[in-house]
């Protein structure tokens, strides 16, 4: 097989997968590992993929490589869906306790479905805080809902509240659920986001809430970016679209964290 055609099947992959390891690559193309080496280096200098430990990722996907909040909104909207009806499950109508809604599109399909919260009788609204500016503006209107905002700096790329304004009032509360997103979630890096500010306040709320639960779509599977917020020994349940690969799926087994797979 020559170069091009070599370098045509890793780009495909990394297409389909996010990710592509060295020796895999080397078993489907029946290469030495080198070659495929060789491959990684020439696209990596060519601005197509970059590589990392044992293969390569797409070259968007740097550690501290952020969109907006509009940008995302429109990826995996399916999976992020799924994710929201599974995280739904810990909200049920008789649920009489506090949630904590991170910033995010993830977190935020979470509140569309959370905007048709119901009640069972006799059962009080449901209080709800967050730190992210349009989950509360859809979620204020709810006679279902106490909305509760955590306020502060707000980033314009997340629209996220964040810095000691926002850190004073999470070390005030301790809510029953917290549900939170991640731009990455690796077995050796944990959970992790390009922002120091925002990992500050992704770390409070991990700590704060009585039950952790993040949020993640499988385009973050084994990516990291800059700033880790929580090891994954810290938190309690991982929601997703799909189930995670093997070195993954081990390192929150031995965490004990329970995986939810829409």
């Amino acid at each position: 097989m020559y170069a091009m055609e070599r370098h045509e099947h890793i780009l495909d992959a990394l297409a389909r997968t996010g990710r592509v390891s060295v020796a895999g690559l080397a078993d489907e193309l029946d290469v030495t590992a080198e070659t495929i080496r060789r491959d990684l280096d020439a696209l990596e200098q060519a601005g197509q993929l970059r590589r990392v430990h044992g293969g390569a990722v797409g070259a968007g996907r740097a550690s501290l490589t952020e969109t907006t909040v509009l940008e995302r909104t429109g990826q995996h909207a399916d999976a992020k869906r799924a994710i929201a009806r599974e995280a739904m499950a810990l909200v049920p109508p008789t649920f009489t306790g506090s949630i904590l809604l991170d910033a995010g599109t993830t977190t935020g399909a979470l509140a569309e479905a959370l905007a048709g919260w119901q009640p069972a009788p006799n059962t009080p609204p449901l209080t709800v805080y967050t730190n992210s500016v349009p989950i509360a503006a859809l979620l204020h209107g709810s006679r279902d809902l106490v909305v509760r905002v955590v306020g502060g700096t707000i980033r314009g790329i997340t629209s996220a509240a964040v810095g000691p304004s926002a850190m004073a009032q999470l070390a005030e509360i301790r809510p029953d659920i917290a549900f939170i997103g991640t731009n990455g979630v690796s077995a050796d890096f944990g959970l992790s986001t390009p922002d120091e500010l925002e990992a500050q306040v992704k770390q409070a709320m991990v700590h704060r809430a009585r039950l952790a639960v993040v949020l993640v779509d499988s385009s973050k599977h084994d990516d990291e970016a800059l700033q880790r917020f929580a090891a994954l020994d810290e938190v309690d349940v991982l929601i997703t679209d799909a189930p995670p690969g093997p070195a993954l799926a081990v390192a929150l087994d031995e965490a004990e964290v329970e995986v939810r797979v829409a």
